[in-house]
């Protein structure tokens, strides 16, 4: 079963809840999708960690009902929103 761009904002969203959120299904299929995530608690953490933080969001559905995730993170400016 896919997830919808709502469900995936939504759980990022829940975990992070500063974070600006932008999703675009890629395929069109539900099943590949791409996320931007902007977000002040990425301050001070690598790559690696703020991806796994966004990963670990989506309660275990990555690999599940949601089969690719392409994510792309970013700091919030502390002067920015």
């Amino acid at each position: 079963m896919a997830m919808n761009l709502k469900e995936i904002e939504t759980l990022i969203k829940e975990t992070l809840p500063d974070a600006s959120v932008e999703i675009q299904d890629l395929a069109g299929d539900g099943n590949h999708y791409s996320a931007t995530v902007i977000s002040s608690m990425f301050s001070g953490k690598s790559k690696i960690e703020q991806h796994k933080m966004v990963y670990k969001s989506l309660k275990g559905k990555m690999g599940n009902e949601l089969h690719a995730l392409a994510i792309k993170t970013k700091e919030r400016d502390g002067s920015t929103n």
